[in-house]
């Protein structure tokens, strides 16, 4: 397996894991299920622990491209970008899902709290699906928009 091959299958699971794990935390708001609530902290959590070997396994990919033909240096820098950003966000909804699943360990789990460790979620899941969406642009120029 080379680089590009193992950042493009490292990528899907925490974007897809972020965005079920708000879906279930809201589900489970409506349900009244603190068994579903910690289920769906914990789903956030995996998905932020599997952020990092797709953001770390980036740059190798980015040198295994080299300077291959028909590659838009800007996309790569944005999509780099966009990516530190996800990173960040999705660290806080892993962090924050953890201190919940500690804090509240025996406890019901606040709707404010779940609240909040789903926003960040969707928030993640969103920055994740946006940097895949370049990424995806960065190989696929018929995903590129058209230039007026």
């Amino acid at each position: 397996m080379n680089p590009i091959h193992l950042h493009l299958v490292t990528t899907h699971a925490p974007l897809w894991g972020m965005l079920f794990g708000a879906a279930l935390l809201v589900w489970a708001l409506a349900r009244r299920s603190d068994e579903l609530k910690r289920t769906g902290l914990g789903l956030v959590l995996l998905a932020a622990l599997l952020v990092a070997p797709a953001f770390s396994s980036g740059e190798p990919a980015e040198k295994a491209l080299g300077s291959a033909a028909n590659l838009s240096r800007t996309v790569i820098d944005r999509h780099a970008e966009v990516a530190q950003l996800a990173l960040g966000v999705s660290v806080l909804a892993g962090t924050a899902a953890l201190g919940g699943l500690f804090a509240f360990r025996g406890r019901t789990l606040p709707r404010w709290y779940v609240l909040g460790v789903a926003g960040l979620a969707l928030m993640g899941g969103g920055l994740l699906g946006w940097t895949a969406n370049l990424g995806g642009q960065i190989r696929h120029t018929e995903m590129s928009p058209s230039p007026p």
